[in-house]
């Protein structure tokens, strides 16, 4: 999953049309690290979606925009607007996870 550095990056990439994941992190999370147990094998079933990842701490400004309370948070966008959004306590299982995308 690619790292995004700027909040210039982050609106370009979500203003894609196509269905495009960030995954809100930050390095201190224990639940991040456990997503990121499982989530390899979730990105490779779900190839029709562009993913990507960002640290909460270095943008609180768009996680606040887009109202990310815990981490970690999976948001789906396409063309600009958020369509999905998986609160941390529901990204804690791979089923849980395939659920919400099969949703968008």
């Amino acid at each position: 999953m690619k790292q995004i550095k700027s909040e210039n990056d982050f609106y370009n990439l979500i203003g894609q049309n196509t269905h495009t994941v960030i995954k809100f992190e930050t390095d201190w999370c224990p639940d991040c690290k456990r997503l990121d147990m499982f989530i390899g094998e979730i990105i490779e079933e779900n190839r029709d979606k562009e993913w990507y990842q960002i640290n909460k701490d270095e943008h609180p400004e768009i996680a606040e925009k887009y109202e990310v309370m815990g981490i970690p948070s999976l948001l789906v966008f396409k063309d600009g607007e958020k369509i999905g959004h998986l609160h941390s306590a529901n990204a804690k299982t791979p089923e849980s996870v395939r659920d919400f995308l099969k949703s968008q």
